[in-house]
């Protein structure tokens, strides 16, 4: 299909600014979509599919709104992901981040179930905003003095290799396991506040260890990476659970980093507690990654790759013949003769 399109009255700088320098954003548009996009001035062709063809010049167009100022790389990869616009059934989260919206329905409907429950498991992909979102709510929360104070914590669980023992004092062994927590509040808080905030001990950050034998009240808990616990760490994990509080569990099933004969605490606890009242599950996708349009993609590759893998293990064997192939390497049974030869 081809689609041709004039924005008019010419604005050269908006025009400017919705391409990008060297015409990248439109680049990254023909990459995303498959398609084709050609301009002469404010004249612009496009040719592709029909859907995302038309899909194209809906982005055109909603760029050209926002391009009275210069749109950052960031801006269209998030608007070519998803549905590519916030999700305006969602709630408005008072944090740093003015423009901070969920980006699909699954996103909003994790920010509600937060809202409106005491403990609430967030599942999915890399990319899907999981613990960034999570972290939005803390800090709205402590923002409104719903809760007094935020308190994140992650099993130390190195993804897949052995680092040994790590230099300095417990801040510093642990600093780089909690580092994506230390990376959302300074993006949703600013580096000053979170500072501000440890000092006077309203925001902690802790290993999944030292949260036994504690009773957390009056506070937000995130547990992150929560594939990575053990059935046990997270009975003891959501056993901390106390008056006022709100509890958010975040995992991703394809990611788990314990020794393959363990049983993950994420998947037994899902299984455990579906139907116990006042506890939500939120399933993402790669539908709802909030990253560059090419994660989602590799993400269902690998998914692809491994339902593949997974059905082929289940397929038994379809013949008589299979079996005998199977067979074929191994060593002949023999059988005893009925009239034994006689010795010497």
């Amino acid at each position: 299909m081809l689609l041709r399109y004039t924005f008019s009255p010419l604005n050269n700088t908006r025009l400017s600014h919705l391409c990008g320098p060297t015409d990248s954003h439109l680049r990254a548009i023909e990459t995303a979509l498959d398609v084709r996009i050609a301009h002469r001035h404010e004249q612009f062709k496009i040719e592709g599919a029909k859907a995302a063809a038309q899909r194209a010049l809906e982005m055109l167009q909603a760029l050209y709104e926002m391009a009275a100022h210069p749109i950052g790389a960031d801006t269209v990869q998030l608007m070519l992901s998803g549905d590519g616009a916030p999700d305006d059934s969602g709630p408005t989260l008072a944090t740093r981040r003015a423009d901070l919206k969920p980006r699909s329905t699954n996103q909003a409907r994790y920010l509600d179930n937060i809202a409106d429950f005491d403990v609430t498991f967030g599942i999915g992909p890399a990319g899907t905003g999981k613990t960034y979102l999570a972290v939005a709510a803390a800090v709205d929360a402590l923002q409104r003095s719903s809760v007094q104070r935020i308190i994140l914590t992650r099993p130390a669980v190195e993804a897949g290799e052995r680092l040994g023992f790590l230099p300095g004092d417990l801040n510093q062994k642990v600093d780089p396991y909690l580092r994506p927590l230390y990376d959302a509040l300074y993006d949703l808080m600013g580096f000053e506040a979170v500072h501000k905030a440890f000092e006077r001990h309203a925001l902690e950050i802790a290993p999944l260890a030292f949260m036994r034998g504690r009773t957390l009240n009056n506070a937000f808990v995130i547990l992150d990476e929560a594939q990575n616990t053990t059935p046990e760490q997270m009975k003891m994990f959501l056993t901390r659970v106390g008056f006022g509080s709100k509890t958010v569990i975040t995992g991703d099933l394809t990611q788990i980093d314990l020794p393959k004969a363990q049983l993950s605490g994420l998947v037994e606890a899902e299984r455990i507690l579906r139907r116990v009242p006042g506890v939500a599950f939120t399933h993402l996708t790669s539908a709802d990654i909030v990253r560059h349009p090419l994660v989602a993609r590799i993400v269902d590759a690998y998914e692809a790759d491994r339902q593949a893998s997974a059905d082929s293990t289940a397929l038994p064997p379809t013949d008589a013949s299979s079996e005998d192939k199977a067979r074929s390497g191994l060593p002949k049974k023999r059988t005893p003769s009925k009239h034994p030869v006689p010795i010497g």
